[in-house]
C-alpha cells in the first residue's frame, strides 16, 4: 500500500512538473513564431519593393489591380546534385472589400531528376489572377500549373496592353535571381500551408486567414502589418 500511495505522489508530481514545463515553453515558443512572422513579412515587403522599382521593367499595374492574391516567395533555394530540389516560404494576401488581408503563410517545395548541379536562390511573385487560382491555393497541396493555368508575366510598362491573352491563366508568376528580374512560369513546384505558423499568429488556418478572417489593417498582429500595407502601397483598390 506503502509502495502505491509513494508511485501514485511520484506520478502526480511528474505530471505536474510537466505541465508547468509545458506552460513555461509555450510563450516563448509562440514568441519565436511570431519572430519568424515577422521576418518572413519584411522580407517579402521588400522583394515586392525591389521588383516595384525596377525601372520600367516592374509589373505592370494593370495586371496588379486585376489580382485577386498576391504570394511572395523570398530567397527560394534550388540545390542539386544529381538530384535536385527547391524549397522557401512565404505569404499571400488575398484582396477584400476592406483592403488586402492578413497574410497567411506558406511553404513552397519541388523536386527534379537529372543532370544538375549547383545552388542558387531566386525571388518569386505571384499575381493570383482569379477565383480558380486562389481556390487552388487553399487545398492542403497546390500544385502550379496542375489544374490551374499558369503563365510568364509580361514585365515593363509597355507590356500591359498585350496581356488580355495572359488572364486566362490562373496565375502569373515572375522571379528574380541573380538581380535579374524577368516573368518566367514557376511550374511543378508545391504549395502547402506553414499551418503552425499560421496558428501561432492567427489561432487560424490558411484558409480561414484568407476566406473567413475580417481583420483590419489595425487588428492584424503589428509585425506582419508591412506586407499588406506594401501591396496597398502599390495597389490600393479594394474587391468590389
Amino acid at each position: 500500500m506503502r509502495n502505491f500511495v509513494s508511485r501514485s505522489i511520484s506520478c502526480s508530481l511528474a505530471i505536474s512538473l510537466a505541465l508547468v514545463a509545458f506552460a513555461a515553453v509555450t510563450p516563448a515558443q509562440k514568441k519565436s513564431r511570431l519572430q519568424d512572422a515577422t521576418r518572413h513579412s519584411r522580407e517579402a515587403a521588400e522583394v515586392f519593393t525591389e521588383i516595384m522599382n525596377v525601372r520600367d521593367k516592374a509589373i505592370p499595374k494593370e495586371l496588379l489591380d486585376k489580382s485577386e492574391a498576391i504570394a511572395v516567395f523570398p530567397g527560394v533555394l534550388k540545390a542539386a546534385f544529381i538530384f535536385g530540389g527547391k524549397g522557401g516560404q512565404g505569404l499571400i494576401s488575398r484582396r477584400t472589400r476592406k483592403g488586402w488581408s492578413a497574410p497567411a503563410f506558406f511553404n513552397l517545395s519541388g523536386g527534379s531528376f537529372g543532370a544538375q548541379i549547383g545552388a542558387s536562390k531566386t525571388d518569386y511573385v505571384l499575381l493570383i489572377m482569379n477565383e480558380a487560382g486562389v481556390n487552388g491555393l487553399l487545398n492542403d497541396k497546390f500544385e502550379v500549373g496542375g489544374e490551374v493555368g499558369v503563365a510568364a508575366g509580361p514585365v515593363g510598362r509597355e507590356a500591359a496592353a498585350s496581356t488580355n491573352p495572359r488572364l486566362d491563366a490562373g496565375i502569373l508568376s515572375y522571379s528574380r535571381s541573380k538581380g535579374a528580374f524577368i516573368g518566367a512560369a514557376l511550374k511543378g513546384a508545391v504549395i502547402s500551408p506553414d499551418n503552425d505558423l499560421n496558428e501561432a499568429v492567427y489561432d487560424m488556418k490558411a484558409k480561414e486567414v484568407l476566406t473567413e478572417s475580417s481583420m483590419t489593417l489595425n487588428q492584424m498582429p503589428a509585425g506582419v502589418r508591412i506586407f499588406p500595407r506594401t501591396l496597398a502601397r502599390y495597389s490600393p483598390h479594394v474587391r468590389q
